[in-house]
Order: C-alpha cells, then sequence, then structure tokens
C-alpha cells in the first residue's frame, strides 16, 4: 500500500512518536522524557514553524502522543470523529506549501501554531487519507504479547505484526522453542 510521500512520513512519525512510551520504546522506559529527547525526535522528523524548546511544550507533545497512540487504534468510524475533532480543534485550513527539501505537500495550521498542535494537524491529514482509503487496517498495536508498540503495514498484502525486527525476532525465537520442545 502507498499513500502520498507527506502521508507516509506523518504516519511515521506517528508510530516513532507513539513508540516513545514505556513499553513500546526500544529501552522499555520512557524515551520522550525530556526537552533533549523530544529535540532528538525532531531530528529524525523535521517540522518547520516554531518549536519552544521547553517544557510546556514538551508536555503538549506528550499530550499529543497519548492522543495520536488513541487514534491509531480506533475502529475507521470512531476514527473519523477524532480526526475531524482534532482538525476542528486547530480550526485547520489545508493548504499546499513547498519549503526546504520538500515538494508539495499539506499544511493545515500557521507556521506559528504550538508544535504539539502542527503534529496533530499532520498526522490528522495523513489518517484522512488512510480513512478515505479504507484502510484503517494498515494501523495496528505490535503483535507481540508483551510490546505496546504501534505499527505502520505499508506491505502489499498487509502481513506486518510486529513494530520492529527486535520484536519479530524475539517472537520467532519464541516459537522455535516451543517447537523443539523447550
Amino acid at each position: 500500500m502507498h499513500f502520498a510521500p507527506d502521508t507516509e512520513e506523518s504516519l511515521a512519525f506517528a508510530v516513532a512518536l507513539g513508540n516513545t512510551v514505556a513499553g513500546a520504546s526500544r529501552s522499555g522506559a520512557d524515551e520522550l522524557a525530556t526537552t533533549a529527547e523530544l529535540d532528538a525526535l525532531l531530528t529524525r522528523y523535521r517540522y518547520s514553524g516554531r518549536i519552544d524548546h521547553d517544557g510546556d511544550e514538551l508536555s503538549r507533545v506528550r499530550s499529543t502522543r497519548a492522543r495520536l497512540r488513541q487514534v491509531w487504534l480506533l475502529p475507521r468510524d470512531e476514527a473519523v470523529l477524532a480526526v475531524n475533532s482534532m482538525l476542528e480543534d486547530a480550526a485547520a485550513l489545508p493548504r499546499l506549501v513547498r519549503h526546504d527539501d520538500f515538494d508539495w505537500h499539506l499544511h493545515a495550521t500557521s507556521p506559528d501554531a504550538p508544535l504539539d498542535e502542527r503534529m496533530r494537524v499532520e498526522v490528522a491529514l495523513a489518517l484522512v487519507d488512510v480513512l478515505r482509503s479504507d484502510e484503517m487496517h494498515r494501523l495496528r498495536a505490535c503483535g507481540a504479547p508483551d510490546c505496546e508498540g504501534l505499527l505502520l503495514d505499508l506491505s502489499r498484502n498487509g502481513s506486518k505484526h510486529y513494530c520492529s525486527v527486535r520484536c519479530g525476532n524475539r517472537m520467532n525465537m519464541v516459537a522455535f522453542r516451543e517447537r523443539a520442545g523447550g
């Protein structure tokens, strides 16, 4: 399954942000506990516009993380309500923009809007594409029973089960040991 490049980038960001929570992160700890950790995330997923680099912004981004994790796992019709709410809360007005080394893509907030609002709106716009394409089944939780990770399945046949190679390898080892009898 392929979406527009900016949609895929926003969905990948939502997974990365969502998987910073304890129980889903690589370390097992909350990986969005400091402004430095937020800055590191923003190094991988660039956001243009206002970034305050303070504790208040971090707190709002953490709240956005919880909201996006919740929306990720909703059934389609409930996700529509949540997406519409995120867009309405921001008074989003979609427009095409091109900046830095990005080709034409959608923005729907002012560059001066708070970072957490811009994150929610960009992911909401990406979810609009997912919802319109009836592809919510590509957004799901990791299949490893001891993992709370989110995954985005862009594979052709929609068969991805695990949020990371680490979880896949661990579950393959569990299955191997069960088959081997111990």
